[in-house]
């Protein structure tokens, strides 16, 4: 069994992206953040994006609006970015207060600045594989997890577990598309799907995305499964520091015991979201600047 490292496979394509970015002489990438409110979760996400972004060269900017922000006043900041000729990456970073609408907030931003690839234009891209669009970060990350650990996907069958707009669905079109990692036979689970572990157990590959600390046990999955977990779950442990535990929506030991490959939650598909954040930017720039 393999542990798939995702700090590692991230740290890779940072130094390869900063490598990249060293090689443009006139100007370098701008990336800039939306925060709406002061969510704990929220501020560490993007402190964490930031530090990377500098790490690579890349210069972040933040925008701080308070959480009782009107949609005019958040769209009207958005526009002066869209405007921005020297923005060339736009995160507006979610979850956004219930007041505001997420999906008319993401597709306020113009697409070839949607770094987070959420904008209507771009999941039409990716349904028509066109590689000029941005895919979202996080499938982007898994697909890149999968290619790296030379996991193959040609002819297998992926079950994903979850038909979110920002994990589910997408990872499932990259799953299905012409070319590899791709070329695979696909079903996607979720709430209300009917005797869930008998469709599990027939996956190769499994991407467990469906917010549930530790949903996927070792009894649902076959032997010799490849198993990419996207959950992120705080659960009260007392022993810790901050009170809590990270776990995924895989329970590890007990899946473990029969994958394959798998990985860990923290230190899996979590960083790659960063690292493809990044790479996007950085293609939004070149699009832009034609370098």
């Amino acid at each position: 069994m393999q542990i798939i490292d995702g700090n590692a496979i991230a740290e890779s394509i940072i130094t390869e992206l900063t490598a990249h970015v060293s090689g443009f002489t006139k100007q370098k990438p701008v990336v800039a953040f939306i925060r709406v409110g002061e969510d704990p979760a929220s501020v560490s996400y993007v402190r964490k994006k930031q530090k990377t972004a500098e790490r690579i060269g890349i210069e972040s900017r933040l925008h701080l609006l308070p959480e009782d922000v009107s949609k005019e006043a958040l769209f009207e900041q958005i526009d002066v970015l869209n405007a921005d000729t020297n923005v060339n990456g736009i995160l507006v970073q979610a979850p956004l207060p219930a007041h505001i609408d997420e999906t008319e907030t993401f597709n306020r931003v113009t697409p070839e600045k949607d770094v987070d690839g959420f904008n209507t234009l771009n999941i039409g891209k990716l349904c028509q594989e066109d590689p000029s669009g941005f895919v979202a970060c996080t499938p982007a990350g898994i697909v890149e997890l999968i290619g790296r650990s030379n996991i193959e996907t040609e002819g297998r069958h992926v079950v994903v577990v979850g038909r979110s707009q920002i994990v589910g669905k997408p990872a499932a079109l990259l799953m299905m598309r012409k070319g590899l990692p791709g070329n695979a036979t696909v079903t996607v689970c979720h709430s209300r799907t009917k005797d869930l572990p008998s469709i599990t157990r027939k996956a190769d590959i499994l991407i467990a995305a469906i917010g549930r600390a530790n949903f996927v046990t070792g009894d649902m999955v076959k032997e010799g499964v490849a198993v990419i977990d996207v959950g992120i779950n705080r659960l009260a442990d007392s022993s810790k520091k901050n009170g809590y535990r990270l776990v995924g929506d895989v329970e590890f030991s007990s899946v473990a015991e029969k994958a394959s490959h798998i990985t860990p939650v923290p230190g899996g598909v979590g960083p790659m979201t960063v690292a493809m954040l990044m790479q996007n930017t950085v293609r939004a720039f070149q699009a832009a600047r034609h370098e």
